[in-house]
């Protein structure tokens, strides 16, 4: 019986909307394990395989010494469905098991609690990312010779290696998952566009890099986005936990950071596209090689680069103009309540003096009296 004065917890009705928002990791899981499962029957494991294990071989088996390589086609899109459902599920586990424990000690606001969690996913993804890519800058080789990212194309950038290959199936699939995360997380509808737009632009640049075979160019671009974005939500965070002096500091080094990386992400785009890969002897389409240079193209990824670049840096200036003008204004009524405070307590200072004066001049005998009154 449920006790008087209180509600009974009722569960909602099973495929409702709130039983879906509840459980909906259970469910996804479920799904997930379907896949998995399947690799352990010999009729479906070849099935299963080609939503879990990366597909398109392109190594020469005969030759063992070749290190393995993948090229992109149909089956990637089983595979970015298939971590994407994994991407959901690491979302609950994180907000569940981290996030809402640390929300719990910190008793913060309903603005500030939907700003923390979307702060805590993104730094856990692009902290992750950012170190990945820079292992994969190193093991493949792309930082010590800045001429990979342009030399040998569209052979050396159409086979790509398996780290390679995983971490832009791993990034589609994160930034796919970002859309049915509105719903499970109940955004507010003013929080939708900003949040639609920042994931829409991450996949379509994932999904172009991939497509067009611009992997090298697109991770130096992926990685050095992911590094300040890393330390943004860490500064938000510290915020957010009221670490004030911390936070400041942090954001002092994310303003140098991020115009930094803004300016090395141009220059990178135009030494690949406007110098290296113009040099290429072979600038025909073909699809069926993989080669996508050719001028429309590389002027149109040039340009897009650039004005994702400029259209960050606006947005940048922008936000600190508006700080500027926001602690302007502060201080403009922190020195009119200062003001006003000093003229009332000089008001009150000459209404006494004016009030011992009169008393002076009066008689002795009335000024024993008033100062008894």
């Amino acid at each position: 019986m449920a006790i008087k004065g209180r509600k009974a917890n009722k569960n909602p009705p099973i495929l409702s909307h709130e039983f879906v928002i509840q459980n909906h990791a259970d469910i996804v899981s479920c799904v997930a394990m379907v896949f998995v499962l399947g690799l352990m029957f010999q009729a479906t494991a070849p099935l299963a395989s080609v939503f879990i294990a990366v597909q398109h071989n392109a190594t020469d088996m005969e030759t063992t010494e070749t290190p393995m390589t993948y090229t992109y086609g149909n089956k990637d899109l089983a595979a970015v469905f298939f971590y994407s459902l994994i991407s959901i599920v690491m979302h609950a586990i994180i907000q569940e098991y981290v996030l809402d424990k640390v929300n719990r000690r910190l008793h913060l606001s309903k603005t500030k609690h939907s700003k923390f969690n979307e702060s805590g996913q993104l730094l856990i993804f692009t902290a992750v990312s950012a170190a990945w890519g820079i292992n994969i800058l190193v093991k493949d080789n792309l930082v010590s010779d800045i001429t990979s990212l342009w030399a040998d194309y569209p052979v050396g950038h159409a086979q790509m290696s398996f780290m390679l290959k995983f971490f832009f199936i791993i990034q589609m699939s994160y930034w796919i998952h970002c859309y049915p995360e509105l719903y499970f997380q109940k955004t507010k509808r003013e929080d939708m566009p900003d949040r639609i737009q920042h994931a829409t632009l991450y996949l379509v640049f994932c999904a172009a890099a991939y497509v067009l075979n611009f992997t090298h160019v697109g991770l130096v671009l992926l990685t050095l986005r992911f590094i300040e974005e890393a330390v943004l939500h860490a500064c938000r965070l510290l915020y957010f936990a009221e670490k004030t002096n911390i936070a400041n500091t942090g954001f002092r080094v994310w303003n140098v950071l991020f115009v930094v990386c803004r300016l090395a992400s141009i220059i990178v785009a135009i030494l690949t596209f406007h110098y290296g890969l113009a040099i290429n002897e072979d600038q025909t389409l073909d699809i069926s090689s993989g080669n996508f240079n050719t001028p429309p193209i590389r002027l149109n990824a040039l340009v897009a680069v650039c004005l994702i670049q400029a259209w960050m840096m606006w947005n940048f200036i922008h936000f600190h103009l508006r700080q500027m003008r926001e602690r302007q204004a502060l201080a403009q009524v922190t020195r009119k309540r200062v003001t006003e405070r000093k003229s009332k307590r000089n008001k009150k200072d000459d209404s006494k003096r004016y009030s011992e004066e009169e008393v002076n001049e009066l008689p002795e005998v009335d000024q024993q009296t008033r100062k008894r009154k």
